[in-house]
């Protein structure tokens, strides 16, 4: 089944030319199917990037889904056009009134500054309150799981003494976890991060489980109980050169950048980095729509509840 997605949203050509089925809105307006409803508040600055690297990964499953895309209304993006904004995205005060099946919430380049210091802090709180009687499972991702631990639970992060860039082995802890239903008993996803959160801060919350970890990048995956709040810290949905394009800009302002671990063949980055975390992307981004959204979403989307 398609993902729908406004008609000339740019993503819609690449995911084509990939051979992912995409349905635009006028066409998936003449079914009588319920699509899966997820909102994305695109925190990151490529924001077309974002949206056609989550687009692709929640088009690859045997559901109608319809992406909806927010961005906070108290920040301006200055990577992204103006008409591209005001073409694709809402904000929160759009949607608040409606519900939703899932909701994700990206990550954003604002680790270094404490989160209160974010300018669009408060919104966010208002929008992560919102979240738990609106959406039925919301998928927090890097900044964005580190925001949602600190504002659900009180978790705070902790800075890294440096960048944590490149692609890490992880271990599943529990095989039966429905999230990781398929993955190999490892797996390789992409990291890139200046701050943490600390396995022994997550464990003090009971109503936290953690699902995969790794030696190196530490806790990767989080859920709740009933997987209404998913917390991953990695970017499984990363493209090919999104970590090869953040070490050249990284690079700019600091040469002796270190390079991305375990990204380009003996870590030389005049070499083509090579995917290993693809059909992890796929699988954990299939699953978390199959068991933690379709398998338990009401049919009528308004009786979604706390």
């Amino acid at each position: 089944m398609p993902i729908k997605i406004p008609n000339e949203l740019p993503a819609a050509d690449t995911l084509r030319n990939e051979n992912i089925f995409v349905m635009t809105e006028t066409r998936a307006n003449v079914q009588e199917i319920r699509p899966l409803k997820i909102l994305v508040l695109n925190l990151m600055p490529t924001k077309i990037e974002t949206e056609t690297q989550l687009a692709r990964v929640l088009g690859n499953t045997p559901l109608q889904i319809e992406m909806e895309l927010i961005t906070p209304s108290t920040h301006t993006s200055k990577n992204t056009s103006e008409q591209h904004m005001l073409s694709f995205y809402k904000t929160f005060e759009d949607v608040k009134s409606q519900k939703f099946d899932g909701m994700i919430i990206t990550g954003a380049p604002v680790e270094n500054l404490a989160f209160e210091e974010v300018d669009y802090w408060d919104e966010l709180c208002n929008i992560m309150e919102w979240t738990c009687t609106h959406v039925h499972s919301t998928l927090h991702i890097c900044w964005g799981a580190q925001a949602g631990l600190y504002y659900h639970y009180g978790i705070q992060k902790q800075k890294l003494n440096q960048k944590l860039s490149g692609v890490y082995l992880h271990y599943v802890q529990d095989p039966t976890y429905m999230l990781f239903r398929g993955f190999d008993d490892e797996f390789w996803i992409p990291h890139s991060r200046n701050t943490t959160v600390l396995q022994k801060d997550i464990e003090k919350i009971p109503e936290l489980k953690i699902m995969a970890t790794s030696p190196i990048a530490g806790v990767y995956a989080i859920k709740t109980d009933q997987g209404r709040q998913i917390f991953l810290m990695g970017h499984a949905e990363y493209d090919k050169d999104t970590l090869k394009k953040e070490y050249i800009r990284d690079c700019l302002l600091n040469p002796m950048t270190k390079v991305p671990e375990n990204y380009f063949p003996e870590d030389d980055p005049s070499k083509e980095p090579v995917v290993k975390w693809r059909s992890c992307a796929n699988l954990i981004f299939s699953n978390w729509l199959n068991y933690f959204v379709y398998q338990n979403t009401p049919y009528d989307i308004e009786k979604i509840c706390k």
